[in-house]
């Protein structure tokens, strides 16, 4: 929960920062949306749902300053095998984000993977493969062109076609869930077409499964 907190924390602060810099309301959701997206499935991918026993139970569990020693190793090798690709790492906490846009995932308006990007997604998979003591949320992201409802699927098909992959590669169907979540969570205006394109997006999500 404390983690949650500091991440909303931050999100208002990152909001309360764009709106005072003139951006419109819908832009400054942008700058401070992402993070809070992430505080609140941290708090799901941190054992609300389950999973955190299970793998516990299966592959082991994390405590003290393990933790933050095998993130810090698990984010570093992510940059060094994803360098030189578009998916971008960033750490929040005692979570790892990953964000791959769709221009290099999927073709517009398909849920189709490029065959062009399956060696970065291997390279992304035999990492959560050595490093098995981390949830994997999956989170497919629209932009706004099209129904909502249209969004949201084509969002889910985005997500599991990603989660599904991974499972493919070796990374074990426990750890993973798939979300879709439309347009509901932007980071960029959506009244501009590369503002739409960064919309267009998957996430992955991985945090560490700790001892209760």
């Amino acid at each position: 929960m404390k983690k949650t907190m500091i991440g909303v924390a931050a999100a208002a602060m990152m909001f309360t920062t764009a709106c005072q810099s003139g951006l419109s309301e819908r832009q400054a959701y942008g700058a401070g949306g992402g993070a809070l997206a992430g505080a609140a499935l941290g708090t799901l991918a941190g054992g609300d749902d389950g999973r955190n026993a299970a793998i516990g139970a299966a592959l082991g569990a994390l405590a003290g300053g393990a933790v933050g020693t095998y993130m810090d190793r698990q984010e570093a090798e992510l940059r060094r095998r994803t360098q030189g690709t578009d998916i971008q790492v960033q750490r929040q906490g005692d979570q790892i984000a990953l964000t791959m846009p769709s221009s290099v995932t999927f073709s517009v308006d398909s849920a189709q993977l490029k065959p062009e990007f399956y060696p970065a997604l291997n390279d992304v998979a035999s990492t959560l493969v050595e490093y098995p003591r981390t949830t994997v949320d999956v989170v497919g992201h629209a932009s706004s062109d099209g129904p909502d409802d249209y969004n949201m699927r084509l969002s889910e098909r985005r997500a599991n076609s990603v989660a599904n992959y991974l499972q493919g590669q070796g990374v074990q169907p426990m750890r993973i869930r798939a979300t879709g979540m439309g347009e509901t969570q932007p980071v960029a205006s959506n009244e501009t077409e590369a503002g739409r394109a960064a919309n267009r997006r998957v996430e992955i999500l991985l945090s560490p499964v700790t001892q209760s």
